[in-house]
């Protein structure tokens, strides 16, 4: 006769080892969460790598091409009030380098330091409609860095690492220069 702990147990009726799951369902079930834990840390397909290139480099253009409007709106206000040219010159370049920076290549260039001709000589930007009086056209330039700052600081979660830290800190800067925008100089 058959050791009733070998036995094997009938549908419904505990096993002569104890109640409880089996050596087997143990076995089985710490296997496949072993096999799902390695696919979670797995450094994943090369799509995936590829898509979060592909959104790497969309951040990245998207935030160039933000500073780049940014930078033409300060040569049209620069071009429209020329008093302003020593107070926004400084901000303006700073604004250029964050071009550099995301990648954007068509305002990059020894020109970034200094408004480009075109603003110089007085014909803005198509769509930049400066206000006619200087506080209002600092007011503009003030709520555009302004806008542009909390986008920003909205797409971080988004971001990848570098391109994180990056929009951070020129969020940051976006926010110094919307501060010196509305602050009353002597």
């Amino acid at each position: 006769m058959p050791h009733p702990e070998s036995s094997p147990a009938r549908p419904g009726q505990p096993s002569a080892a104890g109640p409880g799951p089996g050596r087997r369902s143990l076995l089985v079930c710490a296997g496949g969460t072993g096999l799902l834990l390695l696919a979670g840390c797995s450094t994943g397909s090369g799509t995936e790598k590829g898509r979060a290139a592909d959104a790497d480099q969309r951040a990245r253009a998207r935030a160039a091409r933000d500073s780049a409007l940014l930078l033409d709106q300060y040569d049209a206000v620069i071009a429209a009030h020329p008093q302003l040219t020593a107070r926004l010159t400084p901000l303006r370049t700073e604004v250029a380098r964050h071009v550099t920076a995301f990648g954007g290549g068509a305002h990059a260039g020894a020109e970034a330091a200094t408004p480009r001709p075109s603003a110089a000589m007085g014909s803005p930007s198509p769509g930049a409609d400066v206000p006619e009086k200087e506080a209002d056209a600092l007011a503009f330039l003030a709520r555009n860095e302004k806008t542009l700052t909390e986008r920003r600081e909205a797409a971080l979660t988004a971001a990848p690492g570098e391109t994180a830290r990056l929009l951070a800190s020129v969020a940051a800067c976006g926010a110094v220069h919307t501060y010196f925008l509305t602050t009353r100089t002597s």
